[in-house]
């Protein structure tokens, strides 16, 4: 039996967290939730997390910056991006530093569960 993936959520939107939780826990994954980039760089499951869902806009540190900072520091973590903001400049910005995907808000469970599937299969190329 295979060890579930661990997916930490990092969102400022409690609710957002909560829905994005739940549905990935009822697929089978483990899940760890974060309401900032500093709260996850500053977690144990930095080290253990096999993919990483984060918003775009947060207060301090955005989404696109943690992806940068981790990067920099030679990890090499799957990132899929949700954002209630879509900007084409962003989505390129984000896809450019090694995002697997950049969701808009609301998305459908199907685009975040095949985004999920891409980034732990290690196949990405930021396409979706």
């Amino acid at each position: 039996m295979s060890v579930p993936s661990i997916i930490s959520v990092i969102d400022d939107d409690a609710s957002v967290r909560l829905a994005t939780n739940n549905l990935l826990t009822s697929r089978g994954y483990t899940v760890y939730t974060f309401g900032s980039a500093h709260e996850f760089l500053q977690s144990a499951e930095l080290e253990t997390t096999s993919c990483v869902i984060a918003d775009v806009q947060m207060a301090a540190m955005s989404g696109v910056e943690l992806l940068m900072h981790l990067r920099g520091l030679g990890r090499i973590t799957p990132f899929i991006f949700m954002t209630a903001f879509p900007d084409e400049a962003v989505r390129d910005r984000a896809l450019k530093a090694g995002a697997i995907g950049f969701l808009a808000k609301p998305f459908s469970t199907r685009a975040l569960i095949e985004c999920l599937d891409t980034a732990l299969s290690g196949a990405g190329d930021g396409t979706m």
